[in-house]
């Protein structure tokens, strides 16, 4: 992804940093901040709500994008980003914690925490949201083409399945490729255990002369055109769109469990613009704009109360965007598997190399 704008220079922003002083309500100060940076992923705060946002608030708002967590975990571990909000996964926001890259939030300068729904407003990786806000999230889940499988499928099984050899794709990432292999072989997606890795690397291994390639960029091209039988796909806008434009294409959470992911906002430590940054939160956390994510961006919004808002209610029965309540329930968040995350690694190595 390409950056979108530039930022100012680190000594001006933090002069600025300097003057602010926030109140009990997040956002105002003697000398208010005019300027918010945002380091998120592309294409996940739609347009209409940075407008939205300058509009209320006055505050200028520039967007850099990144495409992978290290990515903007590397970037605030070198210091002077400049950066006052940043949207990590789940599990990225543990390690940010971990290299105190970001803030503690001050509850007391938030409001809208109570319009989360019930799986986000205390979330396993982040207890009582203490260091991010939830934005938005989706599934990783099972894409079939009907017309190729010639049958309705369920289960993480099709991707072993010899009948769709050379048909077969999964997501070109490591922890999102041991989901499926660890479900696959009746273990917990979130294990930490030696062992049990040991298992879901075997499972890609075998796996592996079935395989047409690994891919997290085109899947749903593929899908559609049946150059792909099944794949292993995150649910949300992209696999939403593709199942609207094409019948045959179906997406599914597997009846083995389901895992979660979720993109939120933090503070960056020492953010220079803390006073904005709290503006933001309580801003995105309004049922309505929060709503946008889903009626602008086509994602599913953590915000329990944005589902009277969104326009588009066939979204709200579209599995690939929002999955049943009981399917959500027993959806786990895959988190860092902190120092497991070697033997991933290591089986990842094999994997690729075999």
């Amino acid at each position: 992804m390409k950056r979108t704008t530039a930022l100012a220079a680190v000594a001006a922003v933090a002069a600025l940093g300097l003057t602010a002083c926030s109140s009990g309500d997040g956002g105002s100060s003697s000398a208010a901040s005019t300027q918010l940076n945002i380091y998120a992923w592309a294409d996940e705060i739609p347009k209409t709500v940075i407008s939205a946002f300058e509009k209320e608030t006055g505050i200028k708002v520039t967007v850099d994008t990144f495409d992978a967590n290290e990515t903007m975990i590397s970037k605030l571990a070198a210091g002077g980003s400049g950066y006052d909000i940043v949207e990590p996964s789940q599990y990225a926001v543990q390690q940010l914690v971990g290299q105190e890259l970001i803030e503690k939030l001050d509850h007391s300068k938030i409001t809208g925490l109570d319009n989360l729904g019930a799986k986000f407003a205390d979330p396993s990786y982040d207890k009582g949201n203490e260091y991010s806000v939830p934005w938005i999230w989706g599934t990783t889940g099972l894409a079939y083409n009907q017309q190729c499988t010639g049958k309705a499928i369920d289960s993480w099984d099709a991707l072993w399945d010899p009948a769709y050899k050379g048909k077969i794709y999964m997501l070109d990432n490591m922890l999102s490729a041991y989901i499926p292999a660890l479900q696959y072989k009746g273990l917990k997606a979130t294990t930490t255990s030696e062992k049990d890795i040991e298992k879901g690397t075997q499972a890609l291994l075998d796996q592996k002369p079935l395989l047409a390639g690994y891919n997290s960029s085109n899947y749903t091209d593929l899908l559609a055109s049946g150059d792909a039988c099944v794949a292993e796909a995150y649910g949300g806008s992209g696999i939403a769109k593709a199942t609207a434009a094409n019948p045959d294409v179906k997406f599914v959470i597997p009846k083995e469990g389901g895992t979660l992911w979720v993109d939120g906002f933090a503070i960056a430590k020492d953010a220079p613009h803390a006073d904005a940054a709290y503006k933001w939160l309580n801003f995105t956390l309004k049922p309505e704009i929060a709503a946008m994510a889903t009626n602008d961006g086509g994602s599913a919004s953590a915000n329990e109360a944005a589902k009277a808002t969104i326009t588009d209610k066939s979204l709200l029965e579209n599995v690939a965007v929002y999955p049943s309540d009981e399917q959500l329930a027993k959806s786990e968040f895959i988190v860092d598997p902190g120092k497991a995350l070697t033997f991933f690694q290591q089986g990842w190595t094999k994997v690729k190399a075999s």
